[in-house]
């Protein structure tokens, strides 16, 4: 609930009805399909979309068991990625996760998306990470993930190739989640969420040869894993190669993207928005413009690895080039600028992927609705606004307020307990059904919430 700001709150509870309805939860075999039920761009196929936004509002606002079955899709799915991945030469139990599916095949037809989109490996991997680091449900990767975290980390060690001029790993011909470059060299999010997938696969690997050795026994022998290829791995994920400038004091997009010509997008005639449908793609895959977070996309996911003056020196650094032309953009750039403290800023991008569809900014609503993007309109309040996270293991919140909004409230489904939790201009109160205490963070200070009791902040 958003008080106070009609506009706001029209459009979080147009985006949730829309999420309840298209995705139950009760089938491992289903999915989310970027339009959902309203249009049949895309023919209700699957993407990336699933495990990088839409998991998180499952997971945290339903049954653990509705996110389990996203990931058990993927689990699924698995000899079909690997099968994937020898299409295109690669072996030994190699997967690549298809940028477009329905049954675990490839559905896509276009090569730099289908060949080369690669990250989306990341995102199936780090899906594991998150779900297990909100639920504590373990389990499920000695069950299924850890399967799954072999076959994606074998994919990375084969497809980097060790450039002897600079001595590390380069990964070559790519095109990251900004999909206004195509066939670029060492995007740095490809590169980070490769080195970081295959240090999360080794984690596990000994964690589970460790607690739980007869799974540990079973895995090993079915993926004919060797620790000889583990050291292959480690080789790599070590000597991994990312673009830096010392000027900027920023990893680059890619490989050559300072060769642009650096015009702002606020620099744009507006008549030639969005430049997807006026600019040939030759001239947009010259330009310096961003689709959707790239880089930041990197730092939004792995915020942990960084200060916060590094996220501030990227966020100025990219999102002056960053046109949101994807209905996956706004939802990052307001969570990121409410954790830089620039709240009307991220008020702007929560009312821009708020209302994406009702106001149609991208002026294609007629092929159907942004469903899976809706997930980054909730996104935007409780990760954003309220600032959830995990840290540590303890759920932990950060609370800001647009000044358009007298209050807002939310709740969480943590763990088989439900919070809520409610921000106004002075004070934030929590209040817990459930059976047992829980220890929250706020504001980096401890708290205790007692079963059917509440706390103000």
């Amino acid at each position: 609930t958003i008080d106070g700001d009609v506009k706001a709150q029209q459009g979080i509870r147009f985006n949730i009805f829309h999420l309840n309805q298209t995705y139950l939860g009760k089938d491992a075999q289903l999915n989310i399909g970027p339009k959902g039920f309203t249009g049949e761009k895309y023919g209700g196929s699957t993407y990336w979309d699933t495990e990088a936004y839409c998991i998180p509002f499952y997971m945290a606002t339903k049954d653990q068991q509705v996110a389990r079955n996203l990931l058990t899709y993927r689990y699924n799915h698995l000899q079909k990625a690997i099968e994937n991945a020898e299409k295109l030469g690669f072996s030994g139990g190699a997967a690549l996760y298809p940028m477009v599916t329905m049954n675990g095949e490839e559905c896509h037809n276009e090569w730099e998306i289908t060949f080369e989109e690669i990250h989306r490996n990341g995102a199936i991997a780090f899906a594991i990470y998150n779900y297990v680091r909100f639920t504590k449900d373990y389990q499920y990767i000695p069950e299924k993930g850890l399967e799954v975290l072999i076959g994606i980390a074998r994919f990375w060690h084969q497809r980097a190739n060790f450039s002897t001029k600079k001595s590390a790993y380069v990964i070559l011909g790519v095109t990251g989640p900004n999909e206004y470059e195509n066939n670029v060299n060492n995007n740095w999010y490809t590169n980070f969420i490769a080195q970081w997938c295959i240090r999360y696969a080794i984690d596990n690997i000994e964690k589970v040869k460790t607690d739980h050795g007869t799974d540990y026994t079973r895995v090993m022998h079915k993926a004919k894993l060797s620790n000889a290829e583990i050291d292959q791995w480690k080789e790599v994920a070590d000597k991994m190669y990312f673009p830096y400038d010392k000027k900027y004091k920023v990893y680059l997009q890619q490989d050559g993207f300072l060769d642009k010509k650096l015009i702002p997008a606020e620099n744009l005639d507006k008549s030639q928005r969005p430049i997807n449908q006026h600019w040939s793609w030759d001239r947009i895959l010259r330009s310096p413009y961003i689709k959707q977070a790239d880089t930041l996309q990197g730092f939004y996911f792995f915020e942990d690895q960084f200060s916060y003056k590094e996220l501030e020196r990227h966020f100025d650094f990219y999102e002056p080039f960053t046109v949101h032309e994807s209905s996956l953009s706004p939802c990052v750039h307001s969570i990121l600028a409410a954790k830089l403290n620039r709240i009307e800023q991220a008020y702007t991008f929560y009312l821009r992927t708020s209302r994406l569809d009702l106001d149609d900014y991208n002026k294609e609503v007629h092929e159907g609705l942004h469903i899976t993007s809706m997930a980054g309109t909730w996104m935007s309040i409780v990760e954003g606004f309220g600032g959830m996270r995990i840290k540590e293991g303890f759920l932990s919140f950060e609370p800001k307020i647009p000044e358009q909004w007298h209050g807002y409230s939310f709740k969480i489904n943590f763990r088989n307990q439900i919070l809520q939790v409610k921000v106004a201009k002075d004070k934030t109160s929590f209040s817990l059904e459930g059976e047992r205490d829980l220890e929250i963070l706020v504001n980096g200070k401890k708290h205790l919430i007692s079963p059917m009791k509440s706390i103000s902040v």
